[in-house]
């Protein structure tokens, strides 16, 4: 699996947007989260990645100064009322860790988190002992992440050694009581 096929996961997750509309008021274009219904300032992501729905479909473009978003060769300014969505960022250990694990583990991880109808991005918590692990030829350790879907909560703790053999086992608790437990092991 290459960097490519990681990103393709990354993009078919669940909430992995922020969705709403766009207003011109004084000047400024503002954005209206549909979710929370909260105002911020389109100006805090000048030459960043957004999206605008249009001829019903996602249009990825860059969005600029004075509600200027450009698609390569062409060029769309924002009017009242688009619909746009802006990527959510990953809590930094969490982006770090799956960065960290082989292709095996980072998929079985994603898609068992899917399965619980779980979303990378509806991370809360995540405590990455793997990080403070350095260049160390051993490493072993527990990784902590707490998920929140809105319906649900899930806690995952990565045990890992990665020595002679290398060993991910991943264990989902629910707040239902529900439990599941998958384990990588790799020569």
């Amino acid at each position: 699996m290459n960097r490519h096929q990681r990103l393709k996961l990354f993009e078919h997750q669940m909430r992995a947007f922020t969705k709403g509309t766009v207003e011109n008021i004084n000047g400024q274009w503002i954005f209206f989260d549909s979710e929370t219904e909260e105002a911020s300032i389109l100006d805090d992501l000048l030459h960043q990645e957004i999206e605008v729905f249009r001829y019903n479909r996602w249009k990825k473009g860059i969005l600029f100064e004075d509600g200027k978003i450009g698609f390569g060769d062409e060029v769309h300014y924002l009017k009242d009322q688009d619909l746009i969505r802006i990527r959510k960022h990953l809590i930094y250990a969490l982006d770090q860790l799956l960065n960290k694990i082989n292709d095996e583990a980072f998929v079985q991880f994603v898609t068992t988190l899917n399965s619980l109808h779980f979303s990378i991005y509806d991370c809360i918590y995540c405590y990455n002992h793997l990080d403070f692990l350095g260049d160390n030829e051993r490493k072993i350790g527990v990784n902590f992440m707490v998920f929140d879907n809105q319906e649900q909560i899930c806690s995952v703790q990565h045990h890992f050694s990665y020595y002679e053999k290398i060993n991910d086992r991943f264990e989902f608790t629910l707040n239902t009581g529900k439990r599941m437990i998958i384990e990588k092991i790799s020569s």
